[in-house]
């Protein structure tokens, strides 16, 4: 029996997915719980795994199309059965221009190279205007003839004003185009006029190293680097709720520095038993016990009402190559720091590697940055909509600082939070995060934590 292979709703925010690979193809046996495809949503890239055996009969999303949750992406069944014409969904693929085929010698250019441009003027054609690259025809047209010649010599045509009926571009207006632009005094070696060809980059917008007129194979090489490429689902996500963040919440920021001594011996005490904290882990109890003495912390608002939570759950920012996830330790509040700590690890090991489930990385109630292994003295972060703020924790840097009339060289570390000032005012802030520091820097708290 066919059946339909659809596409899961990862989350309950989750919309549509993007197809990345199909790792079976048409006509491929599978297994059950073998994986079939994987996509990426809003949040992280996903595997979809076969609920049955069978044969991968059709495959009906190709890679790279975003379709709604629930479409069917494929067919799942057995050799000879007859699929049912299910209409392709709508997807947004992205915006992708058409390999241009490799160019011959313009049919018009006697005597020219096949793939290199010569130096010297091009033949006298009849005089046409030359037309202005502006603003083309809402509906494109070409000849075939003018396209051809566009393919030759590896340009783009869009910008080419059309003297043909309803503003058609012709084989003449091309030309023209090409002498406008003093093309034929372009040297463009063989190789770098294949790969231009390849990579879909107008010649006419490339220019050689130094300015000169002679285009080699970097220079194109650079063009087809530089050139837009969409944002992946995940970035262009980021981008939407971090803008949304910055414009309705009003931040606010207060920055601390704190003496690490106490807890960076603590921690060496501990992992020389064979325990493995991290400075985070310390961060994060601290950050949790301040957060119950501080409720406004721990709450949210749209500007219009208040939401209280009762618990802690606490957000992690991880850094992917693809960008910022931020798993969440739900219920933060009811654990010891070692199972905080191992439940941290794990979830953030997962994320790195792609296997944190949509739902174990929403509804965070307060965020964590910690670029404390990057290098960096201070920095503010940008508050997860949902929250009402986020603490930024910087590198611990040896450093002088003044004890009683002594100066003497301490482990310190900066710490800047960052409150929406529609619900935490200012001297809230900085009791909240003194609290936290206070709570670092005590010996006594972490002997009675970690015990």
């Amino acid at each position: 029996m066919v059946t339909p292979i659809v596409m899961p709703k990862f989350g309950q925010m989750t919309e549509e997915s993007t197809i990345v690979e199909w790792l079976k193809k048409e006509g491929d046996k599978v297994s059950k719980g073998e994986t079939l495809f994987s996509v990426e949503t809003d949040k992280s890239v996903m595997e979809v795994e076969s609920f049955k055996d069978g044969t991968l009969l059709k495959i009906v999303v190709g890679v790279g199309a975003s379709v709604p949750v629930q479409s069917v992406v494929g067919y799942l069944g057995e050799i000879g059965e007859a699929i049912p014409a299910t209409p392709v969904p709508e997807r947004r693929a992205p915006a992708k221009a058409p390999p241009v085929p490799a160019p011959a010698a313009p049919s018009w250019r006697s005597g020219a190279p096949a793939a290199t441009v010569a130096a010297s003027p091009g033949p006298a054609t009849r005089a046409v205007p030359a037309p202005a690259a502006a603003t083309a025809p809402a509906l494109f047209r070409i000849s075939p003839r003018a396209a051809a010649l566009a393919r030759e010599c590896v340009i783009d045509p869009h910008p080419i004003g059309g003297s043909g009926p309803e503003g058609r571009i012709v084989e003449r207006d091309v030309k023209a185009y090409l002498d406008a632009k003093d093309y034929w005094s372009l040297r463009v070696s063989p190789a770098a006029k294949a790969l231009a060809a390849k990579g879909g980059v107008d010649l006419l917008a490339v220019r050689g190293g130094n300015g000169s007129k002679r285009v080699e194979v970097a220079d194109i090489e650079r063009a087809i680097a530089e050139k837009p490429v969409p944002m992946t689902k995940m970035r262009q996500v980021i981008a939407q709720r971090l803008t949304q963040s910055v414009v309705a919440a009003p931040h606010f920021y207060v920055t601390v520095e704190v003496d690490m001594t106490n807890a960076l011996a603590h921690r060496a005490r501990l992992n020389g038993g064979g325990a493995r904290y991290t400075v985070t882990d310390f961060i994060a109890q601290a950050s949790i016990l301040a957060l119950k003495e501080f409720p406004p912390v721990n709450s949210s608002t749209d500007g219009r009402s208040v939401r209280w939570h009762s618990h802690v759950h606490l957000g992690i920012a991880v850094n992917l190559d693809q960008g910022l996830v931020v798993p969440v330790v739900r219920d933060a509040d009811e654990m010891t720091m070692a199972v905080l700590s191992e439940r941290s690890k794990e979830l953030i090991e997962r994320a790195r590697a792609g296997g944190v489930a949509p739902d174990e990385m929403s509804g965070s109630t307060f965020t964590i940055s910690n670029m404390g292994m990057l290098d960096v003295e201070n920095f503010t972060a940008i508050i997860n909509p949902g929250e009402s703020a986020i603490l930024a924790v910087s590198s611990t840097v040896r450093k002088p600082v003044v004890r009683g009339d002594d100066i003497v060289a301490r482990p310190m570390l900066k710490m800047t939070l960052s409150s929406d000032h529609r619900l935490i005012d200012g001297a809230t802030a900085a009791r909240f995060i003194n609290s936290i520091k206070a709570k670092l820097e005590e010996d006594g708290l972490w002997s009675t934590l970690t015990s």
